[in-house]
């Protein structure tokens, strides 16, 4: 662990800076109007960056990595309703379409992140 901690993590910067993308994002969009579905949306990219900064702050690596796997969800979930949003019209497809790419690229590297916790070789 670095000075900073969890912030030292590559994948915590990336999370932290796609929630706050997500907030960006749904102010402008249609997506506001549906507070449900914005509401959900926003809390999803918040969680992901709040289990990876816990996960990592545990005592164990045990501990670590089952804040990493609930992140992980965390990405499916808010993978899912924003292609909800964008299906549904609320969110623009371009806008969904980078968003998508940078959660799969976050899932990613939160599965690495598994691996390496866990002493693991790549599936």
């Amino acid at each position: 662990m670095g000075k900073k901690g969890f912030k030292d993590l590559l994948v915590w910067q990336l999370a932290k800076d796609l929630a706050v993308r997500v907030y960006q994002v749904s102010e402008k969009q249609e997506l506001k109007k549906d507070f449900g579905l914005c509401d959900q949306i926003r809390r999803s990219a918040v969680s992901v960056a709040s289990n990876l900064a816990e996960g990592d702050e545990r005592g164990s690596n045990r501990e670590a990595v089952r804040f990493f796997h609930i992140a992980k969800g965390s990405v499916a979930e808010l993978r899912t309703q924003i292609q909800i949003a964008c299906e549904a019209g609320s969110l623009n497809r371009s806008i969904y379409e980078s968003l998508e790419g940078e959660y799969v690229r976050l899932a990613k590297m939160i599965g690495s992140l598994i691996q390496v916790r866990t002493g693991t070789s790549s599936r």
